[in-house]
């Protein structure tokens, strides 16, 4: 499948400028140069041109927001200015399987200074003597060189993604956050819950007592009343002995 038709193929309905992600493995360039990428394609933040039999990057647009480029197993030996001029924000590039002999070849990406990670494997290049050492000097901010940085440590991937590694401990880091603030409305929640069943039991408590209290009140209400009555009944009776006698008197006349 030639180039052009692999790109009509993977891009389907979609407008370039909606594509963010493009994939051309395999396809082949029928003249050795990128063929159908244009700089409609202004979202565009990948692009893999593996294998596609490209000789050349010269006709390759003005991508501003590409961060990651392979074009690797091709046949490329030189002109990379064009990559520092036209994707100046580009992250990741690999360039393994190509003809590159040379440490000056590669004097262009020194341009590139949001480059982090570079592959060059299995170009001639990595056999001169130092070349670890040559790379890491002509590109200060590399950060990984062939999958490993300056002192052999192993990027976190093969592709040396560090901009992927460092979202991941965001997002760890804000998760966990997120957790540690769940648990903390969780514990005032319970709190509040707490609070209010000892709210309830003191009212409750509260209600039992003023209860006793009135209950007592009213016994001592009922018993004064019952001592009211008999005093009222005491004096009657003492009218009544005091007219007995007389009763009597007359009764004796």
């Amino acid at each position: 499948m030639d180039l052009k038709k692999g790109l009509s193929l993977e891009l389907g309905q979609r407008a370039p400028k909606d594509v963010q992600e493009l994939v051309l493995d395999n396809c082949r360039s029928s003249n050795g140069k990128v063929e159908g990428i244009t700089e409609e394609f202004c979202n565009l933040e990948t692009l893999s041109l593996i294998n596609v039999g490209l000789t050349s990057v010269a006709d390759i647009p003005k991508l501003d927001k590409l961060k990651k480029l392979d074009l690797s197993d091709n046949c490329i030996s030189g002109g990379l200015e064009v990559l520092a001029w036209r994707l100046k924000n580009l992250t990741h590039l690999h360039l393994s399987g190509n003809k590159f002999k040379d440490i000056s070849t590669l004097e262009p990406l020194n341009n590139l200074h949001q480059l982090k990670s570079l592959d060059l494997f299995n170009c001639e290049v990595t056999n001169l003597a130092n070349y670890r050492e040559s790379i890491f000097k002509l590109l200060p901010f590399l950060t990984y060189l062939d999958g490993f940085d300056i002192d052999n440590g192993e990027a976190s991937d093969s592709e040396g993604d560090v901009d992927g590694a460092e979202d991941d401990e965001d997002g760890d880091t804000e998760d966990f956050e997120e957790e540690e603030e769940d648990d903390d409305e969780d514990v005032v929640a319970e709190e509040d819950d707490d609070d209010d069943e000892d709210d309830d039991s003191a009212d409750e408590e509260d209600g039992h007592v003023n209860g006793d209290v009135d209950s007592e009140e009213d016994v001592d209400d009922e018993e004064d009343e019952e001592d009211d009555d008999d005093e009222d009944s005491s004096p009657a009776k003492g009218d009544k002995r005091k007219r007995d006698p007389e009763d009597e008197g007359d009764e004796d006349d």
